[in-house]
């Protein structure tokens, strides 16, 4: 036991992208369910009612239900040491992100984001690609949140450094 207090890590945010990824599907669903529903009534054959139907609740599952559980399934949880990104329905991976191991952290938004507010947020780490915050709403306000948390995280670092007597290597 080193007697170093260490502050309880708390989650701060948890962002799922923007919800205007969920338009298409929307749409997908209403038209889908409209035209399976004008199909199934309007014509005359048995066969041709079911086969509508069929392929109405084939639509509407593979392209409203699987996007939709897909968004939900991918998350960004931010807490006071670290961003985790989830990603992947049948797939998953999970990507950590130290605050104190981030250098920089900027935005890159679309037009189109930039008329929701959304965009994606760049966090550099120092190597080869920066980890890529997609979409997420309200991205300027969690952009400086998480530049904040990683200042704050480096000072700490550094205090506990200074505390421990810890030096940087000699060379």
């Amino acid at each position: 036991m080193t007697g170093e207090f260490r502050e309880p890590e708390r989650v701060i945010v948890l962002l799922r992208a923007h919800a205007r990824a969920l338009t298409g599907p929307v749409i997908v669903v209403v038209l889908a369910s409209g035209g399976a529903v004008y199909g199934a009534t309007a014509l005359d054959e048995p066969w041709l009612r079911i086969a509508v139907a069929a392929a109405g609740a084939l639509a509407i599952l593979l392209l409203g239900l699987v996007p939709y559980i897909r968004w939900l399934a991918s998350h960004v949880l931010i807490t006071t040491r670290r961003i985790v990104v989830r990603r992947g329905l049948g797939v998953r991976t999970r990507q950590e992100v130290l605050h104190s191991r981030s250098y920089d952290v900027s935005l890159r938004q679309s037009g189109l984001q930039r008329l929701f507010g959304s965009g994606d947020i760049l966090v550099n780490t120092g190597l080869d690609r920066p980890v890529v915050l997609r979409d997420l709403p309200r991205a300027a306000l969690v952009q400086e949140a998480i530049a904040d948390l990683m200042e704050h995280s480096r000072s700490s670092v550094a205090e506990a450094r200074r505390q421990t007597g810890a030096t940087p290597l000699a060379g």
